[in-house]
């Protein structure tokens, strides 16, 4: 399959940014080696639906936690300033893993730049895992045995530094157990949770969300 001919999801509000989806997945798709259930996995990447504010990337995935990987990189963006960033790895081990339900697992992070009084807020990790959960259940992506955690960071200048905003940040790691080798519905989900974290509105009516993020909220760019 060539890129031209790599197909590329527009449904609804989503839409595939093309360029970079595209070699993305003639990366891992033409490139990848393995057995059939870790290439059909992969190739199923290619369908998956992707809201018009993320921007997908290869980037290498990790050799030690399984035999077969594979990894994306994402970006949200609002006109040029990003607002969140994350990975999601693809892993798969024919004989499973401890803690696996079966041979595949799937390995995601994300951390968005956030306004101090959210990150204080002690119901943030409960919404945040529940954006995760609902976002893949909205997307009929089946899984199991999920887990992860839900880290505030606050940056703090000194010295030369002393004069810089203080700035705060969500991190989330989480891992789950994709029930079918078919992962655009867990790529899906993955993007909606990405764009919940950066203030986007959400697709699903009734998901709760975060107050929008001032102009001046410390985001330096960067």
């Amino acid at each position: 399959m060539t890129i031209s001919d790599a197909p590329v999801a527009t449904h609804g509000i989503y839409s595939g940014t093309a360029s970079i989806y595209a070699s993305v997945m003639t990366h891992l798709g033409d490139d990848a080696h393995g057995p059939a259930p870790f290439q059909r996995a992969v190739s199923s990447l290619r369908t998956a639906e992707i809201r018009p504010e993320v921007e997908l990337e290869d980037i290498p995935a990790p050799q030690r936690l399984a035999p077969y990987s594979a990894a994306l990189g994402a970006s949200v963006y609002r006109g040029d300033e990003e607002l969140a960033m994350g990975r999601l790895i693809v892993l798969y081990d024919p004989e499973g893993q401890r803690g696996w339900e079966g041979p595949f697992r799937l390995v995601a992070y994300l951390r968005a730049d956030m306004e101090p009084e959210i990150t204080s807020d002690p119901l943030l990790g409960p919404v945040v895992w529940s954006w995760l959960t609902e976002a893949l259940e909205s997307h009929n992506a089946r899984f199991a045995a999920a887990s992860g955690t839900v880290t505030r960071a606050v940056s703090e200048g000194f010295g030369g530094k002393r004069d810089e905003p203080v700035s705060t940040e969500l991190e989330l790691r989480a891992s789950w157990s994709p029930l079918e080798e078919d992962l655009s519905g867990h790529v899906s989900a993955w993007s909606d949770l990405m764009c919940l974290a950066a203030g986007m509105p959400p697709v699903q009516p009734g998901v709760a969300t975060l107050p929008p993020r001032s102009d001046d909220g410390g985001h330096d760019g960067r």
